[in-house]
């Protein structure tokens, strides 16, 4: 018999791909060892509510992918079943860096982990990850911990660079945030004086949250998109807009960056919330990733609804090769182990 009561867990599948629950009296978290130690389940019990988005076309195994192109961006797009990933070393666009090509969000999002119990009581249980990367001599770790009477998942990550040289790296938590949880209305609190610096492109989409330049004040910052819908995707569209409270469905897509932290934190709330907690010596940038249903081409179709905020050690979403350049990326010395420290708990 297993123990179905306090902290326990749960070993399975999910559409063919290893997975892993975690659970107490409040909380249940289910994770992919078999793709990329996703989270794709962050359950509050009491309230039955999923703080995760799950992506429209669901979970789909990498390893039974027929790619239609070379893609880059697919690699990543085509598996995304939305959740929570671990990107490292590469964030955002796809990039080369010293002769070595990455994909979107690549590498360790794609690959399968390995995983080992490291606690099973009544008092707590955990689950170490670990894999190493194929293009990069990197390996990473992260042990997940759920406690018994707690809403909370912990987790300690580790990066570890296992070569004898200076490598660069970008290295985030790509929470992304929908319904049932995600409401227009619901509420993104940060610590004081944190700063917002919009992302620049060369091309811009047709309308988009924020207006180019900044850095601007968190929360309220210079829009792009005035009363009326009109908009340049980079001139002065009049007015403000608040970044704290989550828009309506069919809203502008963005993504902004904000820094400035002294702590690492933010709190989104609706009805019930959730309180992330990093160390932001590591990861110095949060993204705010909006999609809100305004995207009608691919990958989206119209059909996503999600806000993501997304702690991160490098800016912008242009990939490892950019962040060098402007001085962002995370630094690892010869056989370097960096380390990540992260709190999800709920708000009831």
């Amino acid at each position: 018999m297993r123990r179905n009561w306090a902290a326990r867990l749960r070993h399975g599948t999910i559409g063919g791909l290893r997975a892993v629950t975690l659970e107490n009296e409040r909380l249940r978290v289910t994770v992919l060892p078999g793709k990329g130690g996703d989270v794709v389940e962050l359950l509050h019990k009491p309230t039955d509510t999923d703080f995760v988005w799950l992506a429209p076309q669901g979970l789909r195994d990498p390893g039974e992918h027929r790619q239609g192109a070379a893609d880059d961006v697919a690699q990543f797009i085509d598996h995304y079943e939305g959740g929570w990933q671990e990107v490292f070393p590469n964030g955002g666009a796809p990039s080369e860096y010293r002769g070595a090509r990455l994909a979107q969000h690549g590498e360790v999002s794609g690959l399968p982990w390995e995983c080992e119990v490291v606690a099973d009581s009544p008092e707590e249980v955990a689950v170490r990850l670990s894999v190493r990367t194929r293009r990069l001599p990197y390996r990473m770790e992260k042990v997940l911990r759920v406690r018994s009477g707690t809403a909370a998942l912990e987790i300690e990550g580790r990066a570890t660079n296992e070569s004898g040289l200076r490598l660069h790296a970008m290295w985030g938590q790509h929470i992304v945030y929908g319904a049932p949880f995600l409401r227009p209305g619901a509420r993104i609190r940060l610590p004081a004086g944190v700063t917002v610096i919009p992302h620049e492109s060369a091309i811009n989409p047709p309308e988009r949250r924020v207006r180019a330049g900044g850095p601007w004040t968190w929360p309220n910052v210079p829009a792009d998109v005035p009363a009326d819908g009109g908009g340049d995707g980079g001139g002065d569209g009049g007015g403000e807009t608040d970044l704290s409270v989550v828009p309506e469905p069919g809203s502008p897509s963005d993504i902004v960056y904000v820094t400035g932290f002294d702590t690492g934190w933010y709190e989104i709330s609706g009805d019930i919330g959730m309180r992330v907690e990093w160390d932001a010596t590591v990861l110095p940038y949060l993204w705010m990733w909006q999609e809100l249903g305004a995207s009608t081409g691919y990958p989206w179709w119209g059909r996503a609804y999600t806000l993501g905020l997304e702690p991160f050690s490098s800016m912008p979403t242009d990939g490892l090769a950019a962040a060098v350049d402007n001085g962002t990326a995370l630094v690892l010395d010869p056989y370097e182990t960096k380390v990540l420290r992260l709190r999800a708990e709920v708000l009831a």
